[in-house]
């Protein structure tokens, strides 16, 4: 049946999409003729307004979607923004960049222009943040399509990054949000001529979406971890650092783990550590009934259940947990379709594998890599470099050693750089493989100076009339000398 009501919606999200882009773009060009000074110092207020907003943002997030924890979302927040100042802050994104006398070139950035963020429920306002303070750090002006299921939060932080801007004397409309999000609208923004790069951090349809828009995209893939405990390993620290990392806000940060892989040798310790960390590892019958309510149309997320605790886990799936568990294990024989803990989970379960050796370990860690987490982080705890640099081999970007993935993947706990978009490079169909940040999203030129004289033509001039008759003659005799010396072979000469 025809409903005119979500026809006018549609046409009205697809008209302001349109607005924001206008408004965005002469804002964008507006700003990129501001210096650096400019440029540090509304960068610094949407630094300070983040942080002031953290909490609020937070809890309005959790409200909305019902995912994470207000704590970690807080953590999240500030990661975004005054973390990533600190990593960013002497970033040269304005004017000349870099200067190579010997070979007498200068890079100077010029900015990409009005970028398009898409931005995921799972972490609605510290992406918002992220992707603010990056595209101001590099004078480009943003337009956010926020999922339906997050608006409020990503709207409201969007426009605290607007404000704050604003404040410190960018234009107005330089930051803005989709406030009617619907799938015709994004397509139209990622299709308006105003948009000159696409930001996509979201599932895998939406990102793919983005490549298909005719347009430069950044856009990042899905991740499904593995955390290899090896044998040399601190066996309580690792298990410390999983449980803490796949708690972090539920699960819901892509660079969680998803599969922890022990060996034989070190199995019953690792279990017992995890038991008196708060790990619970089900029965064969309970893992197939928080499958069964985990997943929807073969292996998507079932997204009541997406950063979710334990408890919230359990009752849906019938099952009873002991009083303060906080992260369930159900083992798991394989990779695939039978298997489907074997696939990512942004919640709190982690798939447990069993495997005799190194060599068993790897081929694992590739499959469930290859099951929907190519190209992004794998995790390995271990005291053996050797062993780490085996692992450095396989397609992964991200190598996490003795920390916990989350973290570790979003620049908390390594020197990555803080981020909130995480690239899986071409194995997993992104465009880089870098942590994005403003460097990403700038344009630069150069100016380059002759250091080679090439007016010399004799090394270049084609042969004269009577070079080149001598040439033919000479393949000619060889091509003689040839035929002769195969007749004689064969004897018929």
């Amino acid at each position: 049946m025809f409903h005119l009501g979500n026809y006018d919606y549609d046409l009205q999200s697809i008209q302001e999409t349109r607005d924001l882009a206008r408004t965005g773009k002469a804002a964008a060009d507006i700003l990129a003729g501001y210096d650096a000074d400019q440029i540090d110092r509304i960068v610094q207020n949407m630094v300070r307004i983040a942080e002031v907003n953290a909490a609020e943002l937070a809890a309005l997030a959790v409200e909305e979607t019902g995912f994470g924890k207000i704590e970690d979302k807080i953590f999240k927040n500030r990661l975004a923004s005054t973390e990533l100042y600190e990593s960013i802050r002497d970033t040269k994104t304005i004017g000349v960049i870099r200067e190579d006398k010997t070979n007498q070139l200068i890079e100077i950035a010029e900015p990409v222009g009005l970028l398009m963020g898409i931005i995921p429920s799972t972490n609605p306002t510290s992406t918002t943040i992220f992707k603010s303070i990056i595209a101001i750090k590099a004078r480009n002006g943003i337009i956010f399509s926020p999922h339906p299921s997050a608006k409020k939060s990503i709207m409201r932080a969007a426009e605290l990054m607007h404000a704050a801007a604003v404040e410190a004397g960018a234009p107005e409309g330089i930051i803005g949000c989709v406030a009617m999000p619907s799938m015709p609208a994004t397509q139209e923004l990622m299709k308006c001529e105003e948009i000159a790069m696409i930001i996509a951090t979201g599932g895998s349809a939406m990102v793919k979406s983005a490549y298909s828009a005719g347009k430069p995209a950044l856009g990042v893939g899905p991740g499904n971890v593995p955390a290899y405990i090896e044998r040399t390993a601190d066996i309580p620290k690792a298990v410390a650092n999983i449980i803490a990392s796949k708690t972090f806000d539920y699960g819901t940060i892509c660079a969680s783990e998803q599969a922890v892989i022990v060996e034989e040798c070190i199995r019953p310790q690792v279990i017992a550590e995890f038991e008196r960390q708060g790990g619970y590892f089900m029965n064969q019958e309970e893992t197939a009934k928080v499958a069964s309510k985990l997943f929807v149309k073969g292996h998507a997320m079932n997204s009541r259940l997406v950063g979710r605790s334990p408890q919230v886990i359990a009752e849906a799936a019938g099952i009873q947990i002991p009083a303060g568990v906080k992260v369930l294990l159900g083992e798991q024989q394989g990779v695939g379709e039978k298997f489907p803990l074997s696939y990512e989970k942004l919640t709190t379960v982690l798939a447990f594998y069993t495997v005799q050796d190194w060599h068993e370990a790897c081929d694992l860690s590739v499959g469930l890599l290859r099951n929907g987490g190519i190209g992004h982080s794998f995790s390995i705890h271990t005291q053996n470099h050797d062993m780490v640099m085996e692992f450095a081999q396989k397609p992964v970007f991200r190598i996490l050693v003795n920390t916990g993935s989350t973290q570790g993947g979003v620049g908390a706990s390594t020197g990555l750089a803080p981020a909130f978009t995480l690239g899986c490079g071409t194995w997993g169909g992104s465009a880089t493989s870098d942590n994005v940040g403003p460097q990403h999203l700038i344009n630069i030129k150069r100016v380059a100076y002759g250091i080679k004289d090439c007016t010399a033509q004799k090394h270049y001039s084609a042969p004269s009339p009577q070079q080149q008759k001598q040439q033919e003659d000479a393949m000619l005799l060889n091509l003689v000398d040839e035929l002769m010396s195969i007749l004689q072979k064969s004897g018929d000469c």
